[in-house]
């Protein structure tokens, strides 16, 4: 362990461990507030002490990397060096962060949200998230406290206003949507989703959900999990959605069912932007991008489908090897992680082109 570097004050003192991320933010309060510098070896003079140790005390409990209160999605980005913003800094750029709702309803919280950060946070663009989870369902894989620390009920949320929206995939595939438990509450934040949020992303089970509640699209059962990673190719080049995709690129999925391609192609207000001979459709969007649907898993890890495979074997169900996804293979080598780069893509193209490129400065003026 380092030893702890001692701030000094006037007659006060703080140990703080070194921590370049949380210094580097004290450096730039005490310059932005103080108008002073810091040397971390010397005295800091001419400070008001009780406004300091404010400013300290609040960064190292919202956005210190080490310590236990922040979202665990923070440790893992700050560990793999992706770039997180701390809120003191991000204030000093007079710039308003687009602001992200995101509806988990994966029981995988905690990893949920490190993915989706993940790809939010790979791009030049403020983004404030706020995780939302349903009242209606009690969650059994994460603890009341995480939920009560960083998750919002819609109750809370119902009267605001967002640049974009995400919601999750599910577990309840197999299942009718009526029979969800909680069907009735993510009707309503679907609705909300048309009035409130200037533009919805919805992914794999959430995706199939809004493709049902919103356009009467049913949803099919598999004779076999459509599980691994696949071959896709984009079906309309000039959407801004896929712009910079190559033609070919790759996409995770796992999943029991698929939607009636004869019901996507019958609704005029849908348009297929990229596919799979294997898969089926991967993308689709409404023609002004406000509602945004995609079928499959781009968000996951390298390791996810293989988590996923070895539970299943450890639990004796019947479990395919997931295609495409080891070396010849095998599931005893390391996963080809080869859907990345076009996962970050499209989430940089939808925060960019359909969300901060379209909503008003002035969220109140975001009209359905």
């Amino acid at each position: 362990m380092q030893n702890p570097k001692l701030l000094r004050f006037g007659n006060h003192r703080i140990n703080l461990r070194a921590d370049p991320c949380i210094e580097l933010d004290l450096a730039f309060i005490c310059a932005e507030r103080f108008n002073i510098a810091v040397d971390f070896d010397l005295a800091l003079v001419d400070v008001d002490v009780i406004d300091l140790l404010d400013l300290l005390c609040d960064l190292l409990r919202r956005d210190g990397p080490k310590q236990a209160a922040a979202l665990p999605a923070y440790d893992a980005l700050y560990e793999e060096n992706v770039f997180v913003m701390h809120r003191e800094r991000a204030a000093s750029q007079h710039i308003r962060p687009l602001e992200i709702l995101i509806l988990n309803l994966m029981p995988t919280k905690i990893a949920t949200e490190t993915q989706i950060a993940r790809l939010l946070a790979n791009t030049p663009l403020q983004v404030h998230m706020t995780l939302l989870q349903t009242v209606s369902h009690e969650a059994t894989h994460v603890s009341a406290a995480h939920l009560e620390a960083f998750y919002k009920t819609f109750d809370e949320v119902k009267h605001n206003r967002y640049d974009g929206m995400i919601i999750t995939g599910a577990p309840v595939e197999t299942m009718d949507f009526e029979q969800v438990d909680y069907w009735p509450e993510l009707c309503e934040i679907m609705d909300f989703s048309e009035t409130n949020v200037y533009s919805t992303l919805h992914v794999c089970w959430g995706a199939q959900a809004g493709l049902y509640y919103h356009y009467g699209i049913r949803k099919e059962l598999l004779p076999a999990k459509m599980f691994g990673v696949f071959e896709h190719r984009v079906i309309r080049p000039s959407n801004p959605l896929v712009r910079g995709f190559d033609e070919v690129f790759y996409a995770p999925h796992s999943r029991h069912t698929a939607m009636s391609r004869e019901d996507i192609d019958h609704c005029s207000a849908l348009r297929i932007l990229a596919e799979s001979d294997e898969a089926g459709p991967f993308l689709m969007s409404t023609e002004n991008g406000r509602q945004i649907f995609v079928i499959g898993h781009p968000e996951y890890d390298k390791y996810t489908l293989d988590a996923e495979y070895k539970r299943d074997v450890a639990k004796g169900l019947p479990i395919a090897v997931p295609k495409n996804y080891y070396p010849n293979d095998d599931p005893s080598q390391p996963p080809l992680f080869r859907w990345r780069a076009h996962a970050h893509l499209l989430y940089e193209n939808w925060l960019n082109y359909y969300v901060y490129q379209n909503t008003p400065y002035d969220l109140e003026r975001c009209s359905a």
